[in-house]
């Protein structure tokens, strides 16, 4: 299966996070926190829920709480993915 990539992964938090607020892909957000992006903890479970089900992956259960900035998100997503 392809590899998620660091643009879907922010369209997949933004469409999670009602597009309020859309932050704009980029390849500097990597190594940014979700609090300093404005996504909370609620906008990032439903992000991963949707992943899960859009992929058909499991992430473990404190994924949320592990992963503190889209790149590491995008790590441990495209680590189930491979």
């Amino acid at each position: 299966m392809a590899a998620l990539t660091l643009t879907e992964l922010i369209d997949v938090l933004n469409g999670c996070n009602g597009y309020a607020d859309p932050v704009e892909p980029g390849d500097d957000l990597a190594d940014v926190t979700f609090d300093e992006l404005g996504f909370d903890s609620l906008t990032r479970l439903n992000a991963v829920l949707q992943l899960e089900r859009t992929h058909g992956i499991t992430l473990s259960e404190d994924v949320v709480s592990e992963a503190k900035t889209p790149g590491r998100l995008l790590d441990l997503v495209n680590a189930r993915l491979a």
